[in-house]
């Protein structure tokens, strides 16, 4: 499928030589006001110590809020929520007091039990002072799906109510790489742990806990988890997501998992191996879990900052672009640094934002349909913004058209691609695929698809109420040193930078990569900004049952 750019509406432009003493202009063309100075610029402010980390709740986030309204006014945006440059998120926080806690598991004479941040991370996703849980007889679910797609139900035959649940990580192909099975290597949605507790409290469980089996098989070591359960724990209220909560929600080590199972009598290993194989059947333990959490319940607020564009025509469609303004704050216990300024995530997604706005903005002719410039806070909380957006969304979601996501961009240079994350899921793919042609490039897939860093951004909550959705990314085969260089500078950001106070800004940094990215995103905008497009889920996506019922006319009378 071919969709073509009209040239009445690209307004590119040579960018003009650096300066000295400015970072190096690129060598493509680019629209009006993409440049490296500008991207810099916006680089360099928003990761600064003075921005504390853009951490909500902060001086940190009204300091970043004040730089980004302050841009989209000089650029002459308008506001996005009906007046207003924001929308107000509420969130609940949840701090757990007894965090020496341990779950305790009867099965007949044997009483092991295993405590929290050794043997596991355990929460409740309720938001009580409170949470009781005893005698609660344990049964092992395999992975803890329910796909029809996939004509799998871990769930078929077996009555959780009240009941503790021990689950896998991940989903049935990625542990059998039957290319056949699920999507093979690449997680699914089953296979995100966010599933795997909205399942589980749907079914009517007391408890889930996901066993932490590898490395590979989670996207990330167990001291990830360990260092994300620390201190107050965020969600939105249940005023505004009703679904039901679990009780009891945790992760277990490999090693407590096999524990566990053997004072039951079980071999885990062997347990888990047969749960990746079509027909596996849930397998009561013969033991119970007990477990006693009590929790400090505060509430917060934080804020969404959506700038746009008005339509010339149709002004209530709208094409979206998001990226997360929030980071990680400061740390007073670190040595040394002690500010994650989030340069890289994600302060080259709000930079890129910002860009590509100014771009539309100097248009000679206004976009057919609005264009929302959305930057929500609370991602590093579990993407609560932008929840909250698609609960409480301010253009109705049958007219949104599509949003494009950035998150964490690679700055390593030009590459002969693009990279989307979650290849295969929307023609959002072949509208950028086209305009990539454009550049002599090509999309590629993301390079761990076992990962699941589809569920992992701000659009995911747009693709999980039907919107299409996509997260592009900078792709990796560069012009120089292909794909083996750009791998090797995404590893090291990776080990060396994400999540901790080195994410910093670079003044040696090669813009000229990441400004060709924002010129094909902005070109894919200006496409989708023209009524009538109206790109569909592909037939196999999960997401595409969603945008077929909103889209649906309605009934007649």
């Amino acid at each position: 499928m071919s969709f073509f750019l009209p040239v009445a509406v690209c307004l590119a432009v040579l960018s003009p030589p650096a300066a000295a003493g400015e970072p190096a202009a690129d060598s493509v063309t680019l629209a009006p006001a993409i440049n490296a100075t500008d991207f810099a610029r916006y680089e360099k402010t928003l990761s600064s110590d003075d921005f504390g980390g853009r951490k909500p709740g902060t001086v940190g986030e009204q300091r970043t809020l004040d730089f980004l309204i302050g841009e989209f006014k000089r650029m002459g945006l308008q506001p996005g929520n009906h007046g207003s440059w924001f929308q107000t998120v509420p969130a609940e926080s949840t701090l757990l007091l007894n965090d020496k806690v341990k779950l305790q598991i009867t099965a007949g004479a044997q009483h092991v039990s295993f405590a929290n941040q050794d043997d596991m991370v355990v929460q409740t996703l309720q938001g009580k002072a409170q949470v009781d849980l005893k005698d609660s007889p344990v049964v092992f679910l395999g992975y803890g799906a329910d796909a029809p797609n996939w004509h799998w139900n871990d769930y078929n035959g077996v009555d959780v109510k009240g009941k503790t649940v021990i689950v896998l990580v991940n989903d049935p192909g990625f542990a059998s790489r039957d290319p056949k099975l699920f999507n093979g290597r690449a997680m699914t949605y089953y296979g995100r742990w966010t599933y795997k507790y909205a399942e589980a409290a749907l079914q009517g469980a007391a408890a889930c806990f996901i066993v932490h089996t590898s490395d590979a098989a989670a996207g990330y070591p167990f001291t990830v988890l360990q260092n994300g359960n620390r201190g107050p724990q965020l969600s939105l209220p249940s005023s505004v997501d009703p679904a039901p909560r679990l009780p009891v929600a945790g992760w277990l080590t490999h090693a407590a998992a096999t524990r566990l199972f053997a004072a039951a009598g079980k071999d885990f290993d062997a347990l888990a191996a047969a749960a990746a194989k079509p027909g596996f059947k849930a397998v009561p333990l013969g033991a119970t879990a007990s477990i006693s959490l009590k929790n400090k319940i505060g509430h917060f607020e934080s804020k969404n900052v959506l700038a746009m564009i008005p339509g010339d025509y149709k002004p209530d469609e709208v094409v979206v672009y998001t990226a997360h303004w929030d980071h990680l704050g400061t740390d007073p216990s670190r040595p040394g640094h002690k500010v994650y300024g989030g340069a890289i995530d994600n302060g080259t997604g709000l930079s890129m934002l910002l860009e590509i706005a100014g771009a539309f903005a100097q248009q000679r002719t206004p976009p057919e349909r609005s264009i929302l410039f959305f930057m929500p806070t609370l991602e590093e909380s579990g993407l609560l913004g932008s929840q909250y957006y698609a609960a409480q969304p301010v253009f109705a979601l049958n007219r949104t058209v599509a949003d494009i996501a950035v998150d964490a961009l690679p700055i390593i240079g030009r590459a002969h691609d693009m990279t989307v994350i979650g290849k295969g899921q929307s023609q959002l793919e072949d509208m950028l695929a086209d305009v990539l042609k454009s550049q002599g490039r090509v999309i590629s897939p993301e390079t761990t698809p076992e990962n699941g860093f589809y569920f992992r951004s701000d659009h995911f909550n747009f693709a999980r109420a039907g919107v299409p959705a996509m997260l592009a990314s900078s792709g990796l085969d560069l012009l120089d040193g292909g794909e083996a260089a750009g791998r090797k500078a995404a590893e090291d950001y990776t080990a060396h930078r994400y999540h901790t106070p080195n994410d910093v800004f670079d003044p040696a940094w090669d813009y000229s990569g990441i400004l060709e990215d924002t010129q094909a995103l902005y070109e894919l905008g200006q496409y989708l900004s023209h009524a009538g497009v109206w790109p569909a889920w592909y037939a196999d996506s999960p997401f595409k049952a969603k945008r077929d019922k909103m889209m649906a006319p309605p009934a007649k009378p």
